[in-house]
């Protein structure tokens, strides 16, 4: 292995993921499911059955309970091995994290439970026409009726739009004057009546199946809500800082793979009578691709260090994620660019790879926003008396786009 593989050599995690991808095959049936769209439920079942869903996930609710850092290797792995079909099927427990936090005990044996094994799939509907990263303009009504409320409106960008067999859907239960704090979390069957579900195509991540989900006076029981009226964004917002930091690790392992590959093709391919990794407008490309690579691994882990021991990193973690998206880009264009006209073709993986990250910079809060965060750590807004860097110092317009 190159002196640019695997960031943490001989950690246990990396054994139990080679076996199951002797087993499964991941980057084989990356790209099958890429020209074929569909939600992999054999791969999803088959992680499931090894404890590679939930990694972090507390024992007690089925999962690992592995420490932030080390379900960050895993992650970092899958994606290396598989991109991040793979990496982001491990993370399905980690987006509806809020159930099972929140959540009736109830709740959470019918449906978080079963998340954990590959036996259900939960998504997430936030997103609406017009609402993406500005919570505080979420519209759909969820209106108190008799013993439970009725639903009504249309969640757009929703990933598992037609596979998911139940979904946190956020909706307001307060006035539009209460802004993100209005927002209340409800687990929906998908399977109701007055749900139209309908998938719409997408430039990569296509096994998502993303589409739209439309309300129609949708009768959902009051035992069906998550936690407390009007704090859905609250429990959301907790959840967020530990996702973005997780999805840089993934973003990461595809990133490193493509380095990988691209340094010993570079090795080999000649032109002008020597490897082309020997000419500085390839060498030093590559050379620094390592060095940023390296450095945001490093941040990444720091923080992930810091968010176990408590410390406030929700600035940290949007600039983890950001980063780790701008890296793994780059690298890929050049593992276009150093494999010549074969590495725009669909024969090589990086085309697909590149469409599949490219999400990154939109999903579970797009770029700006998270430069945004960071902008309010480093100059708090008066009075607020936190670190601006936690979504929750501008309850009114928060961030929380996480379609996929």
């Amino acid at each position: 292995m190159s002196r640019v593989g695997s960031p943490v050599p001989g950690h246990p995690i990396l054994d139990e993921i080679e076996a199951a991808d002797r087993s499964v095959g991941f980057a084989r049936r990356a790209a099958e499911i890429d020209r074929s769209p569909e939600f992999p439920w054999s791969e999803f079942r088959e992680l499931g059955r090894r404890g590679l869903l939930g990694l972090r996930t507390p024992t007690a609710s089925g999962g690992r309970g592995l420490p932030m850092t080390a379900a960050a290797v895993g992650l970092h792995e899958l994606a290396r091995r598989g991109g991040t079909m793979f990496g982001k099927l491990s993370l399905q427990p980690d987006f509806s994290s809020v159930l099972d936090e929140v959540g009736s005990k109830e709740l959470r044996e019918e449906y978080f439970r079963p998340l954990v094994r590959g036996e259900v799939l939960i998504g997430n509907q936030i997103t609406e026409p017009g609402a993406g990263s500005d919570a505080a303009a979420i519209s759909m009504r969820a209106e108190k009726h008799g013993d439970g409320y009725l639903l009504d409106g249309e969640k757009s960008q929703v990933a598992f739009a037609s596979d998911a067999g139940a979904a946190l859907v956020y909706a307001r239960t307060g006035g539009p004057d209460r802004g993100a704090s209005g927002i209340t979390a409800f687990l929906v069957p998908q399977d109701l009546p007055g749900i139209e579900r309908t998938v719409e195509g997408d430039l990569g991540e296509r096994w998502m199946r993303r589409g739209r989900v439309t309300y129609r006076q949708v009768r959902v029981e009051a035992r069906r809500r998550i936690g407390e009226e009007g704090h859905g964004f609250e429990y959301l917002q907790r959840e967020l800082t530990r996702e973005r930091l997780l999805l840089g690790a993934v973003y990461l392992g595809v990133a490193r793979a493509s380095l990988e590959e691209t340094v010993e093709r570079a090795g080999v391919r000649t032109s002008f009578g020597r490897p082309i990794g020997r000419h500085e407008a390839v060498g030093f490309a590559l050379v620094e691709d390592w060095a940023r690579l390296d450095a945001a691994w490093l941040y990444t882990y720091r923080a992930l260090e810091r968010f176990e021991s408590g410390v406030d990193v929700d600035a940290e973690a949007a600039l983890s994620k950001w980063m780790a998206t701008e890296v793994a880009l780059t690298a890929i264009d050049h593992a276009i660019q150093f494999h010549g006209g074969e590495g725009y073709s669909n024969r090589l993986p990086y085309e697909r790879r590149w469409r599949d990250v490219r999400s990154g910079a939109l999903a579970h809060g797009p770029s700006e926003i998270m430069h945004l965060i960071a902008v309010r750590a480093l100059w708090p807004s008066a009075g607020s008396g936190s670190r601006a860097g936690s979504l929750s110092s501008d309850r009114g317009r928060g961030s929380a786009d996480k379609s996929r």
